[in-house]
C-alpha cells in the first residue's frame, strides 16, 4: 500500500475524531457559576477515580476546583504547587491561598524569637538572608556564656548589613 493512501487514511480519521469531539463537547461559556463549578467537580472526581485517594475524591475534587478558581486569568497550572508533608491523614490536606513553604528554625537565638505573628508587615526580597555555614556540622565551643550573645549579635549584624 502506498504511503500517500496511509496518510490520507490518518487525515480522514483525524477529521472524524475532531468532529466527534465537537459533537460531544460541553460548552460552559453560557452556564452559571454554580453549573460551571458542578461540571468541574465532576471532571475532577472522574480523574481521581483511579488514584490512590479515590475514597476521598469529593474532598480533593473540591480542593482542586478551589485552587483553579483562585488562579488568575491565564490559568497556568504551574502556579499551583503541591507540598507533601509526611505523617497525618490525607484529609488533613488543605488549600493555602498564597505561598506556602515549610521552614525549620535553625539559627542561633531562634528559641527567643516568636513563632507566629498577628497582622505582620511582609517584605519580599530577592536576596537570601540565611547565613551559609562555612562547614557542615560546624561546632563552636564557648568558654564564657556571654560569648554566645556575641555570636548571635554578629549574625544579626550580617543580616542587617544585607538589608
Amino acid at each position: 500500500m502506498h504511503s500517500q493512501i496511509i496518510i490520507k487514511g490518518y487525515r480522514e480519521a483525524l477529521r472524524l475524531c475532531l468532529e466527534r469531539i465537537k459533537d460531544i463537547s460541553v460548552k460552559i461559556g453560557d452556564k452559571t457559576p454554580e453549573e460551571k463549578r458542578d461540571l468541574l467537580m465532576k471532571c475532577a472526581m472522574t480523574s481521581l477515580n483511579s488514584k490512590i485517594i479515590s475514597k476521598e475524591k469529593k474532598f480533593f475534587a473540591n480542593m482542586v476546583v478551589d485552587a483553579v478558581d483562585h488562579l488568575n486569568e491565564n490559568k497556568d497550572k504551574l502556579d499551583i504547587g503541591i507540598k507533601k508533608v509526611t505523617g497525618g491523614s490525607v484529609t488533613d490536606s488543605l488549600l493555602v491561598k498564597g505561598v506556602c513553604f515549610r521552614k525549620t528554625f535553625s539559627y542561633a537565638g531562634f528559641e527567643q524569637q516568636p513563632k507566629s505573628f498577628t497582622d505582620p508587615k511582609v517584605l519580599v526580597l530577592n536576596v537570601e538572608l540565611e547565613l551559609k555555614a562555612e562547614k557542615d556540622s560546624a561546632e563552636i565551643r564557648l568558654e564564657n556564656p556571654d560569648d554566645f550573645q556575641k555570636i548571635v549579635d554578629a549574625e544579626w549584624t550580617i543580616i542587617y548589613d544585607k538589608l
